[in-house]
């Protein structure tokens, strides 16, 4: 199946980034290489790196990047400085970072992330480690639980969960229409008339399964100490934690003084390491939204990095 992916914010990533035509860019999360190729195509004698931990999407992005000067590297965004020391780059000019799913992903019915399509519990980004059969099956009743109603938000996490563990005491849950299915009967039905219940329990299986808020937190440190000064990092997020976690980061970047707040005057002599380009996030517009409803959730926040101390 060909790896199509209709890139988010696509313009407003390019913008944001402030392209020069010599820099050294990172894409850590290419994908169907959407964002990847028109970043190269802002490139003379610039050089751009694109990072994917699914080799489909390493295949397609080889494949759509080979008319430019661009590398492309298996691995995780999170490993970002590992990567561009290993390629023998100090420091970098910009770096995207998109965390959702690809609709290659979503569409492709055997890697198992689709709750509309059956087939073998898996959601492995990776296609390696452990998979959403091992998490369903082997997680206790409150590590279910936990991490249903944590990474999922769902209120209904500790009764799904529960139908979760009865159902597997018969047979092992292995499709994702048997877990679409215990998670249906696991809520009201006039929540099942409002809206399809199975997204959040899928995404926090997901998110478990990929470890994704850890490589997150681990990403975003690793991203923005790669900038030069002047710098920047964009990051698309899909959901409130993603979000959440963006927004403090960032914050915690632009800080200055740390000092108590009881002292007279600074002692500490740190300063803001970044400022942010946009306060509040980007959202796709109308004409987006009504080309791609994936866009929907979509909020792009952008910092550029100011002086390279302390991080």
């Amino acid at each position: 199946m060909e790896f199509n992916h209709i890139s988010v914010l696509l313009n407003e990533c390019i913008e944001g980034l402030d392209i020069k035509p010599d820099g050294i860019y990172v894409d850590g999360t290419a994908g169907g290489a959407g964002h990847s190729v028109n970043i190269a195509k802002h490139l003379t004698t610039g050089k751009l790196i694109a990072i994917d931990r699914d080799p489909d999407a390493v295949k397609t992005a080889t494949e759509r990047l080979s008319p430019y000067n661009a590398i492309v590297v298996r691995s995780n965004y999170s490993e970002i400085g590992s990567v561009i020391k290993e390629l023998g780059i100090e420091s970098v000019d910009g770096v995207l970072l998109d965390l959702g799913v690809s609709s290659h992903q979503l569409d492709t019915g055997n890697r198992g992330f689709s709750y509309h399509v059956d087939a073998p519990l898996d959601m492995r980004m990776s296609q390696e480690g452990i998979s959403a059969k091992d998490v369903i099956n082997g997680y206790s009743y409150e590590q279910l639980s936990k991490i249903i109603f944590e990474y999922g938000e769902e209120k209904f996490s500790r009764k799904i969960a529960q139908n979760i563990v009865s159902f597997r005491e018969k047979k092992p849950v292995e499709t994702t229409l048997e877990l679409a299915e215990i998670i249906k009967q696991s809520v009201p039905a006039a929540v099942r008339r409002e809206k399809n219940p199975c997204k959040k329990t899928f995404q926090a299986v997901r998110m478990e399964v990929n470890g994704e808020l850890e490589h997150l937190s681990k990403g975003l440190d690793a991203a923005f100490s790669s900038l030069k000064i002047g710098g920047r990092l964009a990051v698309i997020t899909f959901h409130s934690l993603e979000d959440r976690l963006v927004k403090q980061r960032f914050a915690g970047f632009c800080k200055g003084c740390i000092c108590p707040p009881d002292f007279p005057q600074c002692v500490c002599g740190r300063l803001p390491q970044g400022k942010l380009i946009n306060k509040k996030p980007i959202e796709a517009t109308e004409e987006e939204l009504n080309e791609n409803n994936r866009s929907r959730s979509a909020k792009l926040r952008i910092i550029e990095r100011l002086r390279c101390d302390y991080v």
